[in-house]
């Protein structure tokens, strides 16, 4: 009974993650994680540097590492505050000139492939046009065996 209780209130827990927005946000927001996990990586060390023995008002004044560390871990909280009170940008949309290129490519090679004057102006522009000449030799046939001299 105990068990049943504990999932129902997980199953609780878990819409009231998928119903808020901030949560949703969380999840989304690349950069918000990032300035979540930077905030508390300073705030980790800082509080590594105020624990260290020495009285805590001694290491606030007077320990400028930490109060780097602690002016990091503001500003990162700051930043994260900031991209949770802006409206979610909404995804962007690549449909425009990606698309148009690649239709004009797809378009372009089956110009190319289906239509030989199209394709032997292309070749021309490409490499120059084609130079029909005649070859005439310069040098004699050889005369044929008689018939019987060879068998």
């Amino acid at each position: 009974m105990a068990a049943k209780d504990s999932f129902g209130k997980a199953g609780e827990a878990a819409r009231a993650a998928q119903s808020s927005r901030y949560i949703q946000r969380l999840i989304e927001d690349e950069e918000l994680r990032s300035n979540l996990l930077s905030a508390y990586a300073a705030a980790r060390s800082a509080y590594g540097r105020m624990s260290n023995g020495k009285p805590a008002t001694q290491a606030l004044f007077q320990d400028r590492k930490l109060q780097r560390e602690l002016t990091d871990a503001v500003s990162s909280l700051r930043q994260a505050t900031n991209s949770l009170l802006e409206p979610a940008k909404p995804p962007r949309r690549r449909r425009g000139l990606g698309r148009s290129l690649l239709l004009l490519g797809v378009g372009s090679v089956l110009a190319i492939a289906l239509s030989e004057s199209l394709r032997t102006k292309v070749l021309d522009v490409l490499f120059g046009a084609e130079e029909e000449f005649d070859y005439n030799t310069t040098t004699t046939p050889e005369t044929p065996a008689p018939a019987g001299v060879g068998s």
